[in-house]
């Protein structure tokens, strides 16, 4: 059975709006992007102020030349980070090669921070503190298994892939949600054997089809966040249709990771908005 994740997505934007248009003040979403106008990076920020917009978020775009100087660019940061009319920002990838990416993200203020990059919030994460952001796309994977009241507590949950986006924070996640997990990687001799008796499996290896119907229970729920491009088509980690027809459950592909990701990211915003507010009052 199909993951209608869109149908989620949409009921968040909608309860942000009306919470927005309750607010005393907008939020404010900012987005930096150092490369040239051709960058396909200009694709994922459009998505990113079409959906803040739609909510009466403001948006604002910063789009700084590719030759631009590290030194400029931690500059422009640091203005930023203390501009109250801010309430979250992100920095898009990836950064030319002349600037050191974890520079920047020691830079940026944690508590607008919303896309997860700062040390100080992914040293919170290690520690099961999630009082404030958790990296957006495996914050939504918690999201839609909740909202198909999938328990993680006591679960065998299977995570392919070896990033430090989704793979680490969501393998934490999952530990701090009471889930027996086995992370498998290209270096697991045969990870069929795990994948076989999992209840969950969540995919973000960038290999076309590894997961196929043969290597899953019946019952496994698939969560497919990796894809990869092939004779220009796009391709994802699990075989979509044919698992599907089996009645798993299973996230649909494409078209649900790059939108519920910018719910989670806009409802960051949102949260970071809030608590700015409150610290304001105090």
């Amino acid at each position: 059975m199909k993951i209608d994740g869109k149908k989620i997505a949409q009921t968040i934007y909608d309860e942000l709006k009306i919470k927005i248009q309750d607010s005393p003040t907008k939020p404010c979403l900012w987005a930096i992007l150092v490369w040239d106008s051709a960058s396909p990076s200009l694709r994922y920020i459009k998505q990113k102020r079409k959906f803040a917009e739609q909510i009466w978020m403001e948006f604002t775009l910063f789009h700084y030349p590719a030759d631009i100087s590290e030194s400029s660019l931690l500059d422009h940061i640091k203005e930023i980070n203390k501009d109250n009319s801010v309430s979250g920002y992100i920095v898009q990838l990836p950064l030319p090669q002349h600037i050191d990416t974890h520079k920047i993200f020691q830079a940026i203020d944690p508590s607008k921070d919303i896309d997860w990059f700062h040390p100080l919030n992914q040293w919170k994460l290690m520690l099961w503190d999630e009082s404030w952001f958790i990296p957006c796309t495996p914050k939504w994977i918690l999201r839609l298994l909740n909202e198909y009241d999938i328990t993680l507590a006591w679960k065998k949950v299977v995570i392919l892939g070896r990033s430090n986006i989704v793979w680490k924070p969501m393998a934490l996640l999952c530990i701090n949600a009471w889930a027996t997990v086995v992370s498998c990687n290209s270096q697991t001799p045969d990870f069929t054997m795990y994948t076989k008796d999992a209840d969950i499996v969540i995919l973000a290896t960038g290999q076309a089809h590894i997961l196929t119907e043969s290597m899953i229970g019946s019952n496994t729920v698939v969560i497919d966040v990796g894809f990869s491009i092939i004779d220009w088509k796009l391709q994802w980690d699990a075989t979509y249709d044919t698992i599907l027809k089996q009645w798993n459950l299973i996230t649909p592909v494409p078209g649900w990771v790059g939108p519920m990701t910018v719910a989670m990211l806009i409802e960051q915003c949102y949260i970071a908005h809030q608590k700015s507010l409150w610290k304001r009052k105090q």
